[in-house]
């Protein structure tokens, strides 16, 4: 062998050494997912899916650049042979390597719930189901389940009082159980011995505090620093044995939330949660609490009104009175800026 020979021999090893090396380098390391694009895309793998799948998905959604690259590193890593479940964020400019090590490990992104202004358990099992794989037909089901309600202590009309709006980091993977204990968890948590404590010292329990929480939120919506008022008045009326008469629960009865003016016959709506017609507290929450309504009730303002009614400078406020016939004097003033305007229902 001549000594050129020899010398040709070492270049070509070389040259080809040195292609290969670079083509495993951008099979590796090249950005080859959402390449120039500004926003990831979130990869949703479902159980039981397979690797076809998740390859349908990333192609659907145009993820991948080049697709020899990433099946080639898919099948050398044996991706294809262990899909995990999960949900995994692909970042702009992602490669190869980095993506199938994360799917690979099955080292899936948390969902990041947030939910507040929630009125109803419908919009609550909208809101939360399409975030999880359980979905919300398998929530809607949970929570309408007497069995599941009862593990917690609750039943179908309070199980709501569970769900504390806040945000909120859970694997999108989680089941319905395990969600649900989760939210106990928080529950659970908000309700230390001291609150307790504080309820019981009211007269109410929890749920019961959830409940007139509920009613409070949705009196005063707007002005949250009058919300200990509105609860103190209503406490008051519950300890004097008083029906709450509390609009809000009107328009839950109707189930008509865009009224503005409670009409006298409205007043009459056969349901346990008129609080017109019945004593006491409604079967369950007529919205889902938030923390300053459930704090409001538990720091209740301490004074002697039983009345209250809209101000009649329309301000969100509330005029209070401590005898009837100051109610009816602020209820005639509050009644005649709404026929001013026009405002009959």
């Amino acid at each position: 062998m001549s000594r050129n020979f020899r010398i040709g021999l070492f270049i070509t090893i070389a040259i080809l050494v040195t292609t290969f090396s670079f083509y495993f380098w951008q099979i590796f390391r090249t950005p080859n997912l959402q390449v120039d694009k500004k926003s990831s895309f979130v990869l949703l793998v479902p159980e039981n899916a397979t690797y076809k799948t998740v390859l349908d998905s990333l192609n659907r959604y145009e993820v991948i650049n080049d697709h020899i690259s990433f099946q080639f590193l898919a099948k050398f890593l044996k991706y294809t042979e262990k899909v995990k479940p999960g949900r995994y964020v692909i970042k702009p400019e992602s490669n190869n390597y980095e993506v199938l090590k994360k799917l690979s490990s099955g080292n899936q992104d948390a969902v990041k719930l947030t939910f507040n202004n929630i009125r109803l358990k419908e919009d609550l099992i909208k809101r939360i189901g399409a975030r999880f794989e359980f979905g919300e037909d398998n929530f809607r089901k949970a929570l309408n389940d007497p069995a599941v309600c009862n593990k917690y202590g609750l039943d179908t009309l309070t199980i709501v009082s569970m769900f504390l709006p806040n945000t909120y980091e859970i694997y999108w993977t989680t089941g319905t159980e395990k969600f649900l204990d989760r939210m106990h968890s928080e529950y659970k948590k908000y309700w230390s011995d001291e609150k307790v404590a504080k309820a019981k010292e009211i007269g109410l329990t929890p749920v019961q505090v959830s409940i007139l929480a509920s009613i409070v939120e949705e009196e005063q919506a707007r002005k949250v620093d009058e919300r200990p008022r509105v609860a103190g008045l209503y406490i008051n009326r519950l300890h004097a044995n008083m029906p709450l008469q509390a609009d809000p629960t009107i328009k839950f009865a109707l189930q008509d939330f865009a009224i503005k003016r409670i009409l006298n016959q409205q007043l009459m709506i056969k349901s346990p949660y008129n609080t017109y017609i019945n004593t006491g507290l409604p079967p369950g929450p007529i919205r889902v609490a938030d923390f300053n309504s459930l704090d409001a009730v538990l720091n209740y303002e301490k004074h002697d009104y039983t009345y209250m009614c809209a101000k009649a400078d329309l301000s969100g406020y509330h005029a209070f009175a401590t005898n009837y016939t100051d109610h009816l004097n602020n209820a005639r003033l509050y009644q005649a800026e709404l026929n001013r305007l026009k405002i009959m229902k």
